[in-house]
């Protein structure tokens, strides 16, 4: 292919796409699962197309990954990010709807940490409404008009898959392209969509589309940009390089691939299993065999028939193996919840007495609220402001892997008297058992009044 084709992928994407093409129908569910066939699902050697199509549409998908994705992510938000003081009004302004589509900044960023958890990296970028023509004419004289026409900038994700490439000069971004799909109307009442590649440059844009004939790509349309760089900020969460990534739950991924196949093989040996089969011995080859609640089937002298079941050994030791590869999955989607010693890195870290603990989603958290103090930069430079401020994260990151086991223990050590009921309490609460509006004060006296009142549930 051509270098001067736009849509042309680097190589660095070709091998990001081995992983995406794992990760993303784990993302997808049961239903994307199915349609990767048997890039996920291989099909047995001697097995007829029609018997491995059905057991395809028959399996299901234990979705562990997408789960843990988007359970990492809930604790990265467990409460809204907060907007700090040094935020300009107009920005506070624009960040309640960041996107033009009524998502907040909040909302808008949940799906930006997501694709990025799930990927290893995903991207943003502030565009712009036109502010001038096709001839480079302003369509607008003061800064005035444009906010009375609703011409401002707003944010947009650009899902990894989307980039075809980029370039680097001395360390700064000096050109990125991604494709997109836009739609257009199509007649009266229909519409269509087309895929066009988007180049940026340092204050410029351009596009590309297919020509008529479906040939070769040809420059569709041009703009400029009131800034001197690319408006663009990419947030990793598994960085190899410039624009490079490595999915960081992809282990985990590749456990949840064999679950999928493992248990479709289980649901395909329960359904040969359940089926007992009739053998017949018998050296008459002229005997008929005939099944019915409403006859009777003549044995020749000496003849047999009786039905074979399976022992069912395989099928206990299929339902172990997934049980294990359930475990495995566990700890493989707990390990950005353990915590570990962050080396210093400047000199106020290095003046403390001990490097402080942190772990790996925490501190992921601390670098997606960088990228969105750049990307508030980006807003407060095309309006011509000094600084964008920044954002706080405050997420639960405690590790609490399974609940269901640490509850019990609690109230145990409570009963026994080595757990005070405020610390229950608390734990409670932490974990999302009990609702943090409450408070411990207030409720202990409530209990106290209950008590001496001799109120129950069964009164």
């Amino acid at each position: 292919m051509s270098n001067s084709d736009p849509s042309i992928a680097l190589p660095a994407v070709e091998r990001m796409r081995e992983h995406w093409a794992i990760v993303e129908p784990l993302m997808g569910g049961t239903q994307a699962m199915r349609a990767a066939g048997t890039k996920l699902l291989p099909q047995y050697p001697a097995e007829a197309e029609e018997t491995y199509r059905d057991r395809l549409a028959l399996s299901t998908l234990l979705p562990a990954y997408a789960e843990t994705v988007s359970n990492n992510t809930a604790r990265v938000f467990a409460e809204p990010l907060q907007i700090g003081e040094d935020v300009p009004d107009p920005i506070k302004a624009l960040c309640t709807d960041i996107d033009l589509s009524g998502n907040d900044l909040n909302s808008w960023s949940v799906d930006w940490f997501r694709s990025a958890l799930a990927d290893g990296l995903c991207h943003a970028m502030i565009e712009h409404q036109p502010t001038v023509d096709a001839e480079g004419k302003k369509l607008y004289k003061t800064v005035a008009e444009e906010t009375a026409a609703g011409v401002r900038p707003y944010a947009v994700i650009i899902k990894p898959g989307q980039v075809l490439g980029w370039r680097f000069d001395g360390g700064k971004l000096a050109q990125v392209r991604y494709m997109e799909r836009v739609e257009e109307a199509d007649g009266e009442f229909g519409t269509k969509c087309i895929d066009q590649v988007r180049v940026l440059e340092p204050g410029s844009w351009r596009t590309y589309r297919k020509s008529d004939n479906g040939g070769a790509w040809v420059q569709n349309d041009q703009g400029a940009t009131s800034l001197k760089y690319i408006p663009w900020v990419t947030f990793y969460t598994g960085r190899t390089g410039q624009m490079t990534a490595k999915p960081p739950l992809l282990e985990l991924a590749h456990l949840n691939v064999k679950h999928w196949q493992s248990q479709s093989d289980q649901d395909n040996l329960l359904h040969v299993a359940r089926v007992p089969l009739l053998f017949v011995f018998t050296d008459n080859e002229e005997f008929q065999l005939t099944i019915s609640s409403a006859s009777a089937t003549r044995m020749p002298r000496d003849g047999d028939a009786k039905y074979v079941e399976h022992t069912g050994a395989a099928i206990e030791a299929g339902r172990t193996s997934l049980q294990d590869l359930i475990d495995d999955m566990r700890m493989a989607g707990a390990k950005l919840l353990q915590k570990d010693k962050q080396s210093t890195k400047t000199a106020a870290q290095a003046n403390e007495e001990a490097a402080q603990e942190l772990s790996p989603l925490e501190r992921l958290a601390h670098q997606f609220a960088d990228c969105i103090a750049q990307l508030l930069q980006i807003l407060a430079d095309y309006g011509n402001l000094q600084d964008g401020g920044h954002v706080e994260m405050r997420g639960n990151f405690d590790s609490d892997f399974a609940p269901e086991i640490s509850l019990p223990n609690l109230i145990s050590m409570a009963n026994s008297g080595k757990l005070s009921d405020e610390t229950l309490y608390s734990e409670m609460q932490r974990r999302g058992v009990i609702s943090d509006e409450l408070d411990w004060p207030k409720e202990l006296a409530r209990i106290q009044t209950q008590s001496s009142k001799g109120v129950s549930l069964d009164d």
